[in-house]
């Protein structure tokens, strides 16, 4: 069997929290294979977020903060990166689509500028415009080219979903972290994101990691649940056995 892409091992987040220490995720361990689809699921506050910041080594710092535990992305260690390594880590190996696209999206900057932020890290100025039209199309945005120009303001939510994932994909990353991606979407244009979702995962072969508090928007795309509660995984197998005969 061939080595996972993503391995964490006994993962803790601490931080001091009035006269204790608060451990929003605490030895949190799984794997994740070059092309699968996995669904973390939980309550609001059960650490879905905080697993998906620390993966990216995103978690927003904080005095006293101390993360425990490997990280491994390919066979290297993540907690170990340089700056440099960490660089190419987020966005060419792995990247998220956050959770608000409103608050995620810099309202004073082009939307052509903002994508072209991620691509001009590896590619030459010349490809950048170029690059960003095609990530553009990728995740199936009407006139991509007439996009470049606008700001988040003038584009519908669904619209301002489309370009971070967009931005999310625009390095062609092996991993895509997928925080409740469709919480700000009414029903029919949550479908049409997650149509998107699974054909990008399809045509790169990337793996996917869902997360979200919606059963039915994981049971659409993950073949597999991981099931956290107050920090810990509670749960871990197949989707339809997950489901259909819970332990928690």
């Amino acid at each position: 069997m061939s080595a996972p892409l993503l391995e964490v091992f006994d993962l803790t987040v601490t931080f001091p929290y009035r006269s204790q220490l608060a451990s929003p995720i605490e030895h949190v361990s799984f794997a994740i294979a070059a092309g699968e689809s996995v669904g973390i699921v939980g309550e609001s506050g059960s650490g879905k977020t905080t697993l998906g910041l620390a993966l990216m080594r995103l978690t927003p710092p904080a005095r006293g903060l101390a993360i425990e535990g490997r990280i491994s992305f390919e066979g290297r260690n993540v907690m170990a990166m340089s700056a440099a390594e960490l660089s190419t880590y987020r966005g060419g190996g792995v990247a998220m689509i956050p959770q608000d696209p409103m608050t995620s999206l810099n309202p004073t900057l082009t939307i052509g500028r903002q994508i072209g932020e991620a691509i001009a890290l590896d590619r030459p100025a010349g490809e950048v415009r170029a690059r960003s039209i095609e990530a553009l199309r990728a995740v199936q945005l009407p006139d991509p080219e007439a996009r470049l120009t606008a700001y988040a303001h003038h584009l519908s939510g669904g619209m301002r979903q489309r370009v971070v994932g967009a931005i999310g994909v625009s390095r062609s990353p092996r991993l895509l972290i997928a925080d409740e991606p469709t919480t700000s979407l009414d029903v029919s244009v949550q479908r049409q994101f997650l149509d998107m979702l699974a054909e990008l995962r399809d045509e790169r072969g990337m793996a996917l990691l869902l997360i979200s508090h919606d059963l039915g928007v994981v049971a659409r795309l993950a073949s597999r649940i991981i099931a956290m509660y107050a920090g810990e995984i509670v749960e871990d197998g197949p989707t339809r056995e997950i489901l259909d005969w819970p332990r928690h």
